[in-house]
């Protein structure tokens, strides 16, 4: 099958091309960057190196669209939108890694993402790319909207839960990221000296992710629950924490009970508990460079309420991992294929 990648010289499209580039099925035939037109692949991804020929073409997605099967689109928010309309009359199967089409209630890109969607018809042709949730929906999509990387983290470790006895609608979530979270581009946020050593809350109210994660949350449990969103960049370059607290009672066998009804033999859900280890809840360090989401938790007896932890590698996990995924299901490969690698360790 022939793929392409629009915005492929960035950090989530280094990571498409790293699981693609040896997968069996798949041959990537085209790769877009304005910047970097010209330029050999391995240059801006080192890791690439003797892996792949490729060079950035300075290429429209609608031109990409002639040359291949299915289209990955790893774009900002807000640009995916201006391409898809147009995409959509090529044939080509498009995922897109951006969230202008994750979002089922086109009235909420406005007061989150700054801009009226004006496709509303096309947003209910985009499948939500989240395999454990979506899976046969997925079977049959030709579009395909990855979710966010804190998005994904939350509504992993959070969405099992959701079938206890609430005492709050309310759910606070703690976010930890590490500097990839926020893209290649550079500010002077980024540079060395700022960032190192620091812990910032880059967004402590209002962030993006929150309605998706509620829309999900519904989507999986059938309840309405609000999020409590702060996200805070950390010194680590990958992977993410968050720390869930859902408002409720429940002993440990029931809540484990929970969690293996709910995720069943899903190869890419760990789940973590193990008093013995150094690392007892999950952790990103323990995940990066895989596709896995490991979900823990602890019980607070003392204002009732479970503390819910999921680490993931954003990139991957996150971002591409999924992408490739919902990929190898809509296709009918074998949904492990090109993913099925351990993390590294220690990182």
């Amino acid at each position: 099958m022939k793929v392409g990648i629009v915005g492929a010289s960035g950090y989530v499209g280094g990571e498409l091309m790293r699981l693609l580039v040896r997968h069996p099925e798949i041959e990537i035939t085209s790769v877009s960057s304005t910047r970097h037109s010209g330029e050999k692949v391995s240059r801006i991804h080192p890791d690439l190196y003797g892996l792949t020929d490729l060079k950035f073409e300075d290429i429209t997605p609608l031109d990409m669209a002639g040359k291949v099967d299915l289209i990955f689109l790893a774009l900002p928010h807000g640009t995916s939108i201006k391409y898809v309309p147009g995409l959509v009359e090529t044939g080509v199967k498009i995922i897109d890694m951006s969230a202008d089409f994750r979002l089922k209630n086109p009235e909420l890109y406005k007061p989150w993402y700054g801009y009226e969607h004006g496709y509303p018809d096309l947003i209910k042709k985009f499948v939500y790319g989240m395999p454990e949730l979506h899976r046969e929906q997925i079977k049959n999509a030709t579009y395909i909207a990855t979710p966010g990387c804190i998005a994904s983290s939350s509504i992993y470790s959070i969405a099992p839960f959701l079938s206890l006895e609430l005492s709050s609608d309310i759910i606070n979530v703690d976010a930890k990221v590490g500097s990839s979270g926020s893209g290649s581009g550079l500010d002077e946020s980024k540079v060395f000296s700022e960032r190192f050593d620091s812990i910032r809350a880059y967004k402590p109210v209002n962030h993006r992710h929150t309605p998706e994660i509620e829309q999900e949350l519904e989507y999986a449990s059938g309840k309405k629950v609000k999020i409590a969103l702060s996200a805070h960049s950390v010194n680590m370059v990958r992977g993410i924490l968050t720390t869930s607290s859902i408002y409720s009672e429940g002993d440990e066998i029931t809540l484990w009970s929970l969690l293996r009804k709910f995720y069943g033999n899903e190869k890419f859900i760990r789940l973590i508990m193990d008093r013995k280890s150094n690392y007892k809840y999950p952790d990103p360090k323990t995940v990066i460079g895989s596709n896995f989401a490991d979900i823990g938790f602890a019980i607070d007896k003392y204002v009732k309420r479970v503390v819910s932890f999921g680490a993931i590698d954003n990139l991957i996990k996150g971002a591409a991992g999924n992408a490739v995924q919902s990929m190898n299901i809509m296709n009918g490969f074998n949904e492990y294929e090109g993913l099925m690698m351990p993390s590294l360790f220690p990182v």
